[in-house]
């Protein structure tokens, strides 16, 4: 199976959950949020996530509730 890699504009667009461009911009900023790939240096580099990673990321932030007791 090929990778795919996503702009952050196409990951804000198909999985809402994670927030628009700059939202998934200001979670890089701060360290945190699905690992990146970026081409380049500086603002000159083009950020792109591999669709894989971001469904890691999901799976690891979701939450199963206990049972009640």
């Amino acid at each position: 199976m090929e990778e795919e890699f996503l702009t952050p504009k196409q990951v804000a667009s198909e999985y809402p959950v994670l927030g628009t461009p700059s939202a998934l911009a200001e979670r890089r900023w701060r360290g945190e949020g699905p690992a990146y790939i970026k081409t380049g240096k500086g603002r000159a580099g083009r950020v792109f996530y591999r669709r894989s990673t971001i469904e890691e990321f999901l799976a690891e932030c979701t939450v199963t509730p206990r049972s009640a007791a």
